[in-house]
């Protein structure tokens, strides 16, 4: 949990509201709220409900300004980046990487014509 929130925290520059440190935090935006909890938490409620380093069907989409900027700010923090900075087809530029526990984040902007 810690990881994917300093994760998160990092890659957005938006500070992570630990509400229950080790078990529960927030990422508050403007357009929503990424909620964050323990495994152990989870399992307190609903056992065997989500299993950490298994979820590879989620992707978590971050609209920016410019994605080649974001690839040289991100180069760091990220492990590893499945897709670099790509014109896509369907009118987006867009980056993807994995979240510490394999979740796919896409970086993505619309493409100015």
């Amino acid at each position: 949990m810690d990881l994917l929130a300093d994760f998160y925290e990092q890659v957005t520059g938006v500070a992570i509201n630990r509400l229950r440190p080790g078990e529960y935090a927030e990422l508050r935006t403007p357009g929503g709220v990424l909620a964050i909890t323990s495994q152990r938490k989870l399992d307190a409620r609903t056992p065997g409900a989500a299993t950490p380093a298994a979820k590879r069907s989620l992707i978590v989409d971050f609209r920016v300004e410019d994605v080649d900027r974001e690839r040289a700010r991100l180069g760091p923090i990220v492990r590893r980046f499945v897709l670099e900075p790509t014109d896509q087809p369907w009118g987006n530029r867009a980056m993807l990487s994995r979240d510490p526990d394999g979740n796919l984040v896409n970086v993505f902007h619309p493409i100015r014509r």
